[in-house]
């Protein structure tokens, strides 16, 4: 969450990382609290073209292919090239920066610091054109609204009143004899009565 990455920051960590399991709104999230986004893959793994949600690729500021050794390297160049021509394809930016499609070897240790040089000319160019700065404000209030969205719906859900009408409301619904949006304003309603 925010707030580890924040602590980190706080204990003087300049450099964190934050890993995710597979492909979801985690990735999102992340994306949201991070300066570069490196989509890691595995070539014949299930991450082919097709496999990709088309989201993932767009929000990855930098695509990289791990266990590029032994019998896999062939693989893995292979999928580098396909994944080289459709990147384009998947990435609209603001800047100039066009996501490099790298390959690598945890294991050997091959590639890992051209991945890292990657991360550094990413963040260096970003800082020079504005956009790391207008990146980090952007998380800000992306962290401020779903703070105060939180704390409203915690509210919302602790009022006596909305929890025994809530019930009725979703059954409406579900039943297609309101929309979610007259629930929703019903809802208002009752909270904003009781607070004045």
């Amino acid at each position: 969450s925010m707030e580890a990455v924040l602590l980190c920051e706080a204990a003087g960590y300049d450099v964190i990382i934050i890993e995710t399991v597979g492909v979801g709104q985690a990735e999102f999230a992340v994306k949201n609290m991070s300066d570069v986004f490196l989509l890691l893959m595995l070539a014949g793994a299930g991450d082919e073209l097709q496999g990709i949600k088309r989201g993932i690729m767009e929000i990855a500021d930098i695509l990289v292919i791990n266990k590029a050794d032994g019998d896999n390297v062939s693989q893995a160049n292979l999928a580098r090239k396909a994944y080289e021509s459709a990147i384009h394809l998947f990435t609209q930016r603001e800047t100039k920066w066009q996501p490099p499609v790298l390959t690598c070897s945890s294991l050997s240790g091959n590639g890992v610091e051209v991945v890292w040089d990657n991360l550094i000319k990413y963040i260096d160019e970003h800082k020079a054109n504005g956009h790391f700065e207008i990146s980090r404000k952007t998380q800000k209030k992306y962290w401020l609204d779903q703070a105060l969205s939180t704390e409203i719906l915690q509210h919302l859900k602790n009022d006596q009143n909305i929890k025994n009408l809530l019930p009725e409301l979703e059954d409406k619904v579900l039943s297609n004899q309101i929309s979610s949006i007259q629930a929703v304003e019903q809802i208002m309603k009752i909270f904003l009565q009781r607070k004045n």
